[in-house]
């Protein structure tokens, strides 16, 4: 009946699965658009990239990258820890600790694209 409903042995369905790519194939434009802006602030005065970095298409972009990058990131982490720790204690703990992770590292970063963004 499971494989009828769609639901494997993580009981989700293909979800997981659908985001994983979603997010994969968003993520090509964002990196060549990161890409791009890297190149173009190479050489540049702090200044210029201060001005460039507080842009909002510039910010935007950057913010969607970080976003769809920390979330890709989870989805992936998640998976191979539901696929190779079998403890369900040490998996439990490494699902908390990867949740942990990405919403430290996503929130410094959006931090300070932010803080960029307004110059506080």
């Amino acid at each position: 009946m499971r494989r009828v409903r769609g639901l494997g042995a993580a009981h989700s369905g293909t979800g997981h699965f659908w985001h994983q790519r979603v997010t994969s194939v968003a993520g090509i434009p964002l990196t060549i658009a990161l890409l791009l802006i890297v190149t173009a602030l190479l050489g540049r005065s702090h200044a210029a990239v201060v001005q460039i970095l507080a842009s909002p298409i510039v910010s935007i972009i950057v913010l969607l990258f970080i976003i769809n990058t920390a979330y890709h990131m989870w989805l992936g982490m998640q998976e191979i820890i539901l696929d190779y720790v079998h403890d369900e204690k040490w998996k439990f703990l490494s699902l908390m600790a990867n949740t942990f992770f990405v919403f430290a590292v996503s929130l410094a970063s959006v931090y300070a694209v932010l803080r960029l963004s307004f110059g506080v």
